[in-house]
């Protein structure tokens, strides 16, 4: 594989690339060396179709997602070889783009088509799919008018995981949350996101905590967050000013089953305080691939008895439950070919 050369300790040696055929030749070097492909098949509207060859799943420099950061995105679980809440993230993923004044540049049909028949030629069984709307290459310019059209790109990621059983710690970002517009709507500006991340394992904890201007609880860093009082009621912080989780949505939706079960009083979104948050009986992340994570300490205070809570649990399990073997509607088969 070409790299670079160092000459007597005072310089550098840049490899020039002599034909595409070389650059080709070493981009599959590279991923020659790979036990297994993570990225089975990706698409691309620039190409026009889906690419298999992991060497080739790249997008234009110029792209001015990637330069200016003028793009949206959002991801769709694949398990046990369906596409769960497919229309419910798509509808989301265009509301975005709305906001982000990027134009698709195909309907939602034809875009729900491309991310089925992109997960049928992955042949991927359980992952994610991620996708994403750009204002599109052209120029390295701040304003997108000199893009031709806008981009689609779509990604399968083939990985691992399953039903999250033990508890984790957080602690409060003091990283500054996104304002209302940026934060309600999934793009692909996340460094706050990024950085409220490392400034958590810094300390030893998997993720944070962030708190709006008025001292409400409002998110995590890319998962929204759930509390069961002391009088059992399931709060979620009132979604005006984070991202509506689909996942979290739904939650809300399944969540009354445990009312008429006696197990919970209430299922409500709220604004919550530090204090109160902090409170709670139990506390929970809740996001696609999890879909519930037990939060069991907050900046070294434990949350509740600090265990894992019953209820946390019997939410997970009808979400997860939901996810293997709810409802047609929510659960689009991919079409693998044999």
């Amino acid at each position: 594989m070409a790299s670079l050369e160092v000459e007597n300790g005072s310089g550098i040696k840049v490899h020039v690339f002599s034909s595409s055929s070389e650059l080709l030749e070493s981009l599959h070097e590279k991923w020659g060396s790979v036990k297994k492909q993570p990225y089975p098949a990706m698409y691309s509207s620039v190409y026009g179709g889906i690419i298999l060859d992991p060497a080739m799943m790249v997008i234009p420099m110029d792209d001015h997602m990637v330069h200016r950061g003028h793009g949206v995105f959002d991801t769709a679980i694949i398990l046990d070889g369906h596409l769960y809440e497919l229309d419910v993230h798509l509808d989301r993923f265009l509301r975005s783009a709305s906001k982000a004044r990027i134009a698709s540049p195909f309907p939602c049909s034809t875009l729900r088509s491309i991310l089925i028949q992109l997960a049928a030629a992955s042949k991927c069984k359980k992952g994610t799919l991620r996708y994403w709307l750009s204002a599109g290459p052209g120029n390295f310019l701040l304003s997108p008018a000199g893009c031709p059209t806008s981009a689609f790109y779509a990604v399968v990621i083939d990985e691992d995981f399953s039903q999250r059983k033990e508890g984790v710690k957080v602690i409060t970002s003091t990283i500054p949350m996104k304002s209302p517009l940026f934060a309600t709507m999934k793009n692909v500006n996340y460094l706050p996101n990024v950085l409220s991340v490392m400034e958590a394992e810094d300390q030893g904890a998997f993720a944070s905590i962030w708190i709006d201007e008025e001292g409400y609880i409002a998110e995590g860093p890319n998962v929204n967050v759930a509390f069961i009082s002391q009088d059992k009621e399931l709060i979620l912080p009132i979604f005006d000013k984070i991202l509506s989780g689909c996942t979290a949505l739904r939650l809300l939706q399944l969540a009354p089953t445990l009312i008429e079960q006696g197990r919970l009083k209430s299922v409500k979104t709220g604004n919550l305080t530090v204090e109160e948050a902090k409170g709670a009986a139990e506390m929970m992340y809740v996001g696609s691939t999890l879909p519930i994570l037990p939060i069991v300490m907050w900046d070294e205070q434990p949350i509740g008895d600090g265990k894992v809570g019953e209820l946390t649990m019997a939410l997970s399990d009808l979400l997860w439950d939901d996810m293997v073997a709810g409802p047609a509607t929510l659960r689009i088969p991919v079409p693998y070919e044999e």
